[in-house]
């Protein structure tokens, strides 16, 4: 261990959100793969290891361990993450187990002294799709989970993504099928999808993987889940994803009890790719015997490796990691030298122009007081500040944001930057303390992991942000971790007498941005209105 701070790094080696995490003492920087090389969803770690060192200022000698993690059958060998090739000795290197690092992730950044974890994914290691564990100061001990003899297709998650592909999207697109699902009647089918026996293991009913499972359930049972690759088109294919949904939340709904029953600890940590399921989540989060609910921003594969280093840092040290998340801000922060080399154009800075588009910008001296104005005045901006989200959902960090009160706007969206499907909803980002007068919620809501209802009247004022079954992916935005987003917030409270505005990541058909030139490149290809970077305001001349 070095004489200064241990430092520990974490690698995700899976074959998608590949990144890297690094822990010290006084910083936790982690970032996905795909922001550095622009494709979703990646697999690769080297990019987000060079990112991660060089925002610490470290070299690799400086790091007292690795930790790495993939998924399959068995984690992997030190000699089989490549890091020997980099010349790191392999008693510097130790693997996690899969689920591990997720709940590594979910109670070391949580609040809670003891809490009882549940990890839910479509695949671990050793055919883990659900594990559960019993968390405290002394560490993380495992109390159960889903047989191991049972197929990786019984699981929640790979179910799942099994009727995601049979709507025609990439198994990673599951928010697709949870929000397509909104539209549809889950009572025309009744056979049930899963199952939970007294031990508490899952069995799913799916007799394959992906979407020949589906297919194969469907005829078993006579079931009219419309055609593969319908693209939610079709009503049987709607009502499949309606169906799914509700099955998906049963299950959820009597897994978790049941765990917390066999803890009898109600404070509960989700992680694993399920655990975005934010319209699940909002009804774990009201069950009974649950007292609080966390879950990670970054739950899916994208949290592996700060699971990793997290858990990395237990082993090295001896004492459990506590790192209470305030903001999802992992990212690297971008001064006014780094903007200001974007913004000139510097080849130093990394721009790529997809599209050349001339520009003006100029320093502001209340960023969020212009920008709070032009959303009031019907302008859809980037908004870029501080590090970049881990999570998938841009937070207030990397957003396109646009004012909430015309339905227009979603279509606005959808027509000029977006072009995603109509049936997704846009999400409000809410001040905190006027969180609780718009949505039914009893706590805070900071990552979008919850879609509560929205109360009486709320839909006819907001309704870009409300889906179709009057609920909302809500954020709720509190001035001591966000005080710039804050402060666009309440200036456009002033202006417009709402305290939220829509909420979208700042991205088109990329991954979200990371860099000023990033987001200067995506402001430049699309049809923003205005980027606010930093104290900077760009406008296309």
């Amino acid at each position: 261990m070095s004489s200064s701070s241990p430092c520990v790094v974490g690698l995700n080696l899976g074959a998608h959100d590949g990144g890297a995490a690094l822990l010290t003492d006084t910083q936790m920087i982690a970032i996905s793969e795909e922001r550095l090389n622009r494709h979703r969803y990646s697999p690769g770690w080297q990019a987000s290891l060079l990112y991660v060192l060089k925002a610490a200022g470290l070299r690799l000698e400086d790091v007292d361990l690795f930790v790495a993690s993939t998924y399959g059958m068995h984690p992997l060998t030190p000699a089989q993450t490549g890091l020997v090739h980099l010349g790191v000795s392999e008693q510097r290197i130790r693997t996690a187990d899969h689920h591990l690092a997720h709940a590594y992730s979910a109670y070391c950044l949580s609040p809670f002294e003891q809490a009882t974890v549940v990890v839910c994914d479509g695949a671990g290691n050793n055919t883990d799709t659900e594990s559960y564990y019993l968390a405290g100061p002394g560490g993380l001990e495992r109390v159960g989970g889903n047989d191991p003899d049972r197929p990786r297709y019984g699981g929640i998650g790979a179910t799942y993504e099994a009727f995601t592909e049979h709507c025609g999207w990439h198994a990673q697109e599951a928010g697709k099928t949870m929000a397509l699902a909104s539209f549809g009647n889950p009572a025309r089918h009744t056979v049930p999808l899963f199952s939970l026996t007294d031990d508490l293991h899952v069995i799913g009913r799916l007799p394959a993987g992906h979407a020949r499972g589906v297919a194969a359930f469907a005829a078993q049972h006579g079931l009219d889940f419309g055609p593969p690759g319908g693209l939610g088109l079709r009503v049987e294919n709607v009502d499949a994803a309606a169906y799914l949904q509700e099955q998906t939340e049963q299950i959820l709904l009597a897994l978790t009890g049941q765990v917390i029953k066999h803890t009898g600890v109600g404070r509960l940590c989700l992680a694993g790719g399920v655990a975005l399921n934010c319209v699940a989540n909002d009804k774990i989060s009201k069950l009974a015997g649950v007292e609080d609910l966390f879950v990670p921003p970054p739950a899916s594969d994208r949290g592996q490796a700060l699971g990793c280093a997290l858990y990395g840092w237990h082993q090295l040290t001896g004492q459990m990691p506590r790192r209470t998340l305030g903001v999802d801000a992992f990212g690297r922060p971008y001064d006014d030298a780094d903007i200001e080399l974007a913004l000139r154009r510097d080849p130093r800075s990394g721009l790529s122009e997809r599209r050349h588009t001339p520009f003006a910008w100029g320093k502001e001296s209340d960023i969020a007081a212009t920008a709070a104005q032009l959303l009031a005045d019907g302008a859809i901006i980037g908004w870029f500040t501080g590090g970049s989200e881990l999570g998938p959902r841009a937070l207030g960090q990397r957003s396109i944001l646009a004012d909430p009160r015309s339905i227009e706007t979603k279509q606005a969206l959808n027509d000029r930057i977006k072009k995603r499907e109509p049936f997704r909803p846009f999400a409000p980002a809410v001040l905190a303390e006027h969180a609780t007068d718009w949505f039914e919620l009893a706590g805070p809501s900071p990552y979008m992991l919850l879609a509560p209802a929205v109360r009486p009247g709320v839909a006819e004022k907001v309704p870009a942000v409300v889906h179709v079954d009057q609920t909302a992916r809500v954020q709720t935005v509190h001035a001591a971790d966000q005080p710039a987003f804050a402060d666009l917030l309440r200036h456009f409270h002033a202006l417009t007498g709402i305290p939220m505005v829509l909420n979208t990541s700042f991205n088109d058909n990329e991954p979200i941005v990371e860099s000023p030139a990033d987001a200067l490149a995506t402001f430049q290809a699309t049809d923003l209105d205005a980027l606010c970077i930093g104290d900077y305001l760009v406008t296309k001349s």
